[in-house]
């Protein structure tokens, strides 16, 4: 792999990493599919191309996860490409790579789908359709500076489905550490759930659908790149922690700025990502390189 970590960042508090046209240019590990491929030939490995090309060149029950963040329709504009369907269009394009991810799945995989307000409803009849429907996730986020006539939108949705009733979750590993603020003990006048930790008491809390967790203001994100929708990295971390195991193979058919990779790399998870541009396609590497740095 080149070097792809020459770039000056442009200031000390702006970490956001970019992809000169240098880099681009000189980058040489493209990744393509044209034909069906086994799981020993894809892990751990990105492709260039469109989910919809690539995905049915997959073997099937591969993946033990799947962690998708497609575009929201919103007419902006990605890289070289630009996304605006009608309403139809938009659902039938979710149907065709949802019914490709549900032969994908194994048996007791699971699916995460990130999701605007707008399209999450029409998102629930597709999931339900094809999989269990778990629940709503909606978490909060810090992006854009509002608007004059309508309230700010900073919120979205993660719907959690399953491919069968019998599926991962690893509830202690995603459990929340509260302060506890009335300390029960028991007649032995030990803590009961509860323990202290330097002074301070506290409890783990199984944790909700509603993730008010996650407020990181989009420019200072450690792990900030130029793609504009990029998720923080402890948002795809929970999800992975949660619904997979060590060495399980996590599928992100829009990979984006590469955060599924990144996350599932540093918790022992194998990855296969997709992304069709190809800016980005050399972001999601330079992320990837840089955990070696």
């Amino acid at each position: 792999m080149s070097n792809l970590l020459a770039t000056v960042m442009p200031s000390k508090r702006n970490k956001t990493i970019y992809v000169s046209d240098r880099e681009a240019n000189e980058f040489q590990s493209w990744l393509t599919l044209t034909e069906p491929t086994t799981l020993a030939q894809i892990k751990n490995r990105v492709f260039l191309g469109d989910a919809i090309e690539v995905l049915p060149l997959l073997p099937a029950e591969s993946v033990d996860l799947i962690v998708a963040d497609p575009p929201y329709n919103l007419g902006k504009k990605f890289g070289a490409g630009r996304l605006r369907l009608s309403e139809a269009d938009y659902k039938n394009w979710c149907r065709d790579w949802l019914t490709d991810c549900h032969r994908l799945l194994k048996p007791n995989g699971s699916i995460y789908i990130c999701i605007d307000w707008p399209n999450s409803t029409m998102v629930h009849e597709l999931l339900s359709n094809l999989f269990h429907v778990q629940n709503r996730i909606t978490w909060q986020r810090d992006k854009g500076r509002g608007s004059k006539k309508n309230w700010k939108n900073n919120m979205e949705d993660i719907w959690f489905a399953t491919k069968t009733r019998q599926y991962t979750f690893n509830i202690d590993a995603v459990k929340i550490k509260r302060p506890v603020i009335a300390p029960y003990v028991d007649k032995k006048g030990k803590p009961k759930d509860w323990f202290e930790e330097n002074g301070t008491k506290y409890r783990l809390t199984h944790p909700s659908n509603i993730w008010t967790d996650m407020v990181v203001p989009f420019w200072s994100m450690p792990e900030n790149t130029e793609h504009p929708t990029q998720k923080p990295e402890k948002l795809i971390t929970r999800l992975l922690q949660a619904s997979s195991q060590k060495h399980d193979v996590v599928l992100d058919p829009f990979m984006g700025s590469g955060t599924t990779a990144v996350a599932a790399k540093k918790l022992k998870r194998h990855y296969i990502g997709i992304e069709k541009d190809k800016k980005f396609y050399v972001l999601i590497h330079k992320r990837l390189e840089s955990l070696y740095g």
